[in-house]
């Protein structure tokens, strides 16, 4: 309930719904995980520095390298604790992201070598990134997660999304997939990566495959994909969420981390793109507008909708998205994984951190500031609230 001064105080009795949410984004997965190392050492603050960000959330989801986080905060290590604390996201792609995206090596004709790549396969050919992921993961499978996650993927071969849930594999066994195989499939943007195919084996020998590209194309913002999978966990009756009613909204607590856009540059129009061919579509001015274009369309689709349910039930204070849309220049590539690049992607995060909390205008469709409390000042106004709820169900 929001008290009369503005501050959301926590419920008498009841527990939330606590659901975190990671956009994809590539190289720009710093910035959400500059903002979990910030969440995460505030939790510790209260609860002590063992705490993490997967024992205050009943839900974690994420798509591409929001997916690859999401897998890094939840699955365990040989202590049955998260394989990482939020504040080893960072170096993770510091260390990583230079190698699993090598910069261009033909300085002289540098646009030329990057058409001639799209046309012969994607721009990358992900063996680092398979192998570094294979290797941190190891045999974890999906059922093992130390909180519930969600990740999108879309099937190629069935033309529709693949959804690996926590819930939906206690259904469908055929789902339980090693998450080193749902991460570098979440992640398989086109151009950039290559598609990612693998089987699983269900308990009863049944083989199924899997024609897995980026999940983006599905949803780069998970957060309503999130959403349906509890609210599908609640209509089964999950005991994870008893004795929750099935609209009961009110009870859900959202973050949703953004990995930062180029939309105030303005960069395409309508002029130029009545020229474009194929290539063009693919490759124009150092970019790829289609990808661009759908990853920024889905994200912004699941943010207006979910504003939309939370206002209408007047629990605006319930839904946080965090969210830098005024990247320009090399800090709005999925890929220029340069040092700079990469330590500059780290002071937009913290920069984000210090920014006014801000809200999609339904009219307008336009991200703008909604309040003068800080993207940090909320954070710590809602950790108060995840500390409470994971107290309830330590109890109950």
């Amino acid at each position: 309930m929001e008290g009369t001064n503005g501050v959301f105080q926590p419920p008498t009795h009841e527990k939330l719904i606590t659901i975190l949410s990671i956009d994809g984004g590539g190289i720009r997965g710093v910035i959400p995980g500059t903002i979990l190392s910030f969440l995460e050492s505030e939790l510790q603050k209260l609860d002590g520095e063992d705490a993490r960000i997967a024992d205050y959330f009943d839900v974690i989801a994420g798509t591409s390298t929001g997916g690859l986080v999401t897998a890094m905060l939840a699955s365990p290590n040989e202590k049955n604790r998260p394989l990482f604390a939020a504040k080893d996201i960072k170096d993770f792609y510091l260390n990583n992201c230079p190698r699993i995206f090598p910069q261009n090596s033909c300085p002289l004709f540098p646009h030329v070598a990057k058409v001639m790549k799209s046309l012969s396969g994607p721009k990358y050919d992900g063996k680092y990134l398979h192998s570094v992921v294979k290797e941190k993961l190891g045999s974890t499978r999906l059922h093992q997660t130390l909180t519930n996650v969600v990740i999108p993927t879309f099937d190629i071969k069935r033309l529709q999304p693949t959804i690996f849930s926590s819930f939906e594999v206690k259904k469908n066994p055929s789902l339980d997939a090693l998450l080193s195989d749902v991460c570098i499939a979440t992640s398989a943007a086109p151009t950039y990566l290559p598609a990612h195919y693998f089987q699983t084996k269900d308990p009863a020998g049944n083989v199924r495959d899997f024609n897995l590209i980026d999940g983006g194309v599905a949803a780069n913002n998970p957060s309503l994909v999130a959403v349906g999978e509890v609210t599908k966990a609640i209509t089964r009756g999950s005991p994870d969420f008893f004795p929750v009613k099935l609209m009961d909204f009110g009870r859900f607590l959202v973050i949703s981390l953004g990995t930062g856009s180029s939309k105030a540059e303005k960069k395409y129009n309508a002029h130029d793109a009545a020229k474009w061919g194929i290539l063009s579509w693919l490759t124009h001015g150092g970019s790829t507008p289609l990808v661009d274009i759908f990853t920024q369309a889905s994200a912004d689709m699941v943010d207006v909708h979910l504003s939309v349910v939370f206002q209408a039930l007047h629990s605006e204070q319930r839904y946080l998205r965090i969210q830098e849309d005024t990247l320009s220049g090399n800090v709005s590539s999925v890929d220029i994984a340069t040092k700079k690049n990469l330590d500059d992607l780290v002071k937009v995060g913290e920069a984000l951190l210090k920014k006014p909390v801000s809200r999609v205008n339904l009219e307008s469709g336009v991200f703008e500031s909604c309040s003068k409390e800080t993207n940090e000042a909320a954070l710590r106004r809602y950790q108060i609230n995840f500390i409470y709820s994971y107290i309830i169900a330590q109890k109950y």
